[in-house]
């Protein structure tokens, strides 16, 4: 009897199911609807919200309440808190002293710096400080380079490897003093005059040594990055650098970065490089250490572009490193205690919910997405949109994302058709996961904010649905 009834009650639960797979189908829109079908993916797996960008009820929604891995969508979030509680005219500034006495030219010491967690100190940026240095009358410097990194200290233990791709560029870590986003940019080109690839370091950095074991190959220029590995090994001062793999000769020239796990040899490399391109001499290392207190004015300070302008290279090109600084930049209160995730979510939960939002629908480990924890809803990304929408940083927060069609990560989608340049656009993707969220306009001329979620084995093949769901959002009636 017991056994009867135990499936009697499956068969409901399973009827149940059902009724609720085919209501929720009935709630996407049907071109997206087809293309999900197409796609291989479960209607299920897909959460989609999408209403009139300045408010009112929402006009669509599917699975919008449900849990979700966002991917780099979570970036909107880290922008939009960023802007609002840091302003517009937030910089980051990374300040350097004398350790000993200056004297025609020649320091007689160690040259400290205090780490600020700069998001954006590439290697030419950091190329413009090292002239001021110059420009100051330094010319010498017979002690070590000794670097303060405790705002952002390291962990305690490894951090537990994301994929196993260590050496893509999207891995690379936070650091209180991260020169060029913590990667190495080579200049990749086949075939070269030997018939194999050509390898070229377009970041100075010294010492390092190449070997290259790329083999040129022929077809289509398909998903070339992941036909290639890259290791660094610690040599000396510097690293060698050992490549592998086959790049098609159809690629022509193409950017490979890598990550730098060391971000103090990585710094030591592009400082010592640039330094003496200036014609400065350095005898000493680079090391870390805790600086004094009472050092008293600067010897130099570096102050990055504003928070839009880093935003904008954060957002459009989704850096995860970037992401991550400006996100634990949220906590810094000014005193120099070292910043966490926990200290950001102190200042930043009471402040979404002044936004309307619903800080236990949130789940944060770094704030970029590049993360299998973080997790939100499409309904609480749309009230994020129209949060955002209503602010007094709404210019800024809309020049930070892709514009459909024209630049970022949107810059090839739909070129050539009527929503090339009417829409602000963020993507995300990790295995498994397919996202977007911003704003289109209309055909009619009207703004319609929308949040569309992927998590499926089969995410990754959902770009019919983004394109299918922004086609829709223009041209459908029904969406206005």
């Amino acid at each position: 009897m017991l056994a009867m009834t135990h499936a009697a009650f499956c068969r409901g639960c399973l009827l149940a199911l059902a009724t609720l797979s085919i209501a929720a189908e009935a709630a996407l829109p049907e071109p997206v609807l087809r293309s999900v079908r197409e796609a291989g993916i479960a209607p299920e797996s897909v959460a989609l919200w999408v209403g009139a960008a300045n408010g009112g009820e929402p006009l669509m929604q599917h699975n919008a309440e449900q849990p979700m891995n966002p991917a780099s969508v979570m970036k909107l979030l880290t922008t939009q808190a960023a802007l609002d509680l840091l302003g517009p005219a937030y910089t980051w500034k990374t300040r350097a002293w004398l350790g000993g006495e200056l004297r025609d030219g020649r320091l007689a010491g160690d040259m400290l710096i205090a780490g600020s967690g700069d998001p954006a100190l590439s290697w030419d940026r950091l190329g413009e400080w090292l002239r001021d240095w110059r420009a100051r009358g330094l010319r010498e410097i017979r002690g070590d380079v000794v670097i303060d990194r405790s705002l952002i200290p390291a962990p305690a233990k490894p951090a537990t490897q994301f994929d196993e791709s260590p050496h893509r560029a999207y891995n690379a870590r936070p650091d209180a003093f991260l020169v060029n986003f913590g990667a190495l940019s080579l200049r990749l080109s086949a075939p070269a005059a030997n018939g194999g690839v050509s390898a070229v370091s377009l970041i100075p950095a010294s010492p390092l040594r190449i070997v290259n074991r790329l083999k040129a190959s022929d077809g289509a220029c398909v998903d070339w990055r992941n036909a290639l590995r890259g290791s660094l090994q610690a040599e000396g001062a510097g690293f060698v650098l050992t490549l592998d793999g086959k790049f098609a000769a159809s690629c022509g020239e193409k950017v490979y970065n890598l990550a730098v796990d060391d971000s103090q040899r990585w710094a030591g490399m592009v400082l010592r490089a640039q330094w003496q391109e200036l014609g400065g001499s350095w005898s000493g290392q680079v090391r870390t250490a805790a600086l004094p207190a009472g050092l008293g004015a600067p010897f130099s300070q570096w102050e990055s572009p504003p928070l839009p302008e880093v935003l904008r290279d954060m957002d459009k090109w989704s850096n995860n490193v970037m992401a991550r600084l400006v996100f634990l930049g949220l906590g810094n209160d000014g005193s120099g205690a070292p910043l966490s995730v926990e200290r950001t979510q102190a200042r930043l939960l009471p402040w979404m919910s002044q936004q309307g939002l619903d800080p236990t629908q949130w789940i944060f480990e770094n704030g970029s997405g590049l993360s299998r924890s973080e997790r939100s809803t499409a309904a609480q990304l749309g009230a994020l949109l129209r949060a955002a929408w209503k602010s007094p940083r709404m210019p800024e927060f809309l020049a930070a994302q892709p514009v459909i069609g024209a630049d970022g990560t949107m810059r090839k989608r739909l070129p050539d058709t009527p929503l090339s340049g009417r829409g602000y656009v963020k993507t995300g993707s990790l295995d498994g996961v397919k996202t977007v969220a911003g704003y289109v306009l209309d055909e009619n001329g009207q703004w319609k904010a929308f949040a569309l979620l992927m998590n499926h084995p089969r995410a990754n093949g959902g770009e019919a649905v983004v394109d299918a769901l922004l086609g829709w959002l223009y041209a459908s009636r029904k969406a206005g």
